[in-house]
């Protein structure tokens, strides 16, 4: 059975603040997939939760991006997605409001969603937030609270780096 969460819950996972590991940028360095370089960090949130940002960057197209929050459900190897910051390479739907748009935009995990039987995180807004890459890593750095460590004073690495 899935274990769905919340929109309380959700909040509340977004707003646990997440300390970012002394050394993260090396940690997080993209490697090679098919047609595009990813890498994953995991992190814990001060009241103990543990979230994997994953960053997803196209090889070809600058505008295929993904950067994804998730939170693990403790006890398991089941993965949540809260937040993905996506380019607009693609449509994307909206299946219950059958809106489409194609546009750099931030999928929210949504009890609704859930109910209804679609991934926790189909529901997604168009945004002006961010217009590449880099500017999804910040935005979501500034919007699901997480804090760098005091040697700390760049973003997480680019696209294309080693």
């Amino acid at each position: 059975m899935a274990v769905r969460l919340t929109d309380a819950d959700i909040g509340r996972l977004l707003a646990e603040r997440k300390s970012l590991p002394r050394g993260f940028k090396r940690a997080m360095n993209l490697r090679q997939k098919k047609g595009h370089r990813e890498g994953e960090l995991i992190v814990k949130g001060v009241d103990g939760s543990e979230f994997i940002l994953t960053l997803r960057q196209a090889n070809l197209d600058p505008l295929a991006f993904s950067v994804i929050l998730s939170y693990r459900l403790p006890g398991t190897n089941q993965i949540f997605r809260l937040r993905r910051y996506n380019g607009k390479n693609h449509e994307h739907t909206n299946k219950i409001e059958s809106i489409k748009f194609r546009e750099f935009h931030v999928h929210k995990a949504t009890e609704r969603y859930q109910e209804s039987g679609f991934r926790e995180d189909g529901f997604a807004e168009p945004t002006d937030d961010f217009c590449d890459y880099a500017g999804a890593i910040e935005r979501m750095m500034e919007q699901c609270a997480f804090e760098f460590p005091d040697d700390s004073d760049m973003p997480l690495p680019a696209a294309g780096t080693e």
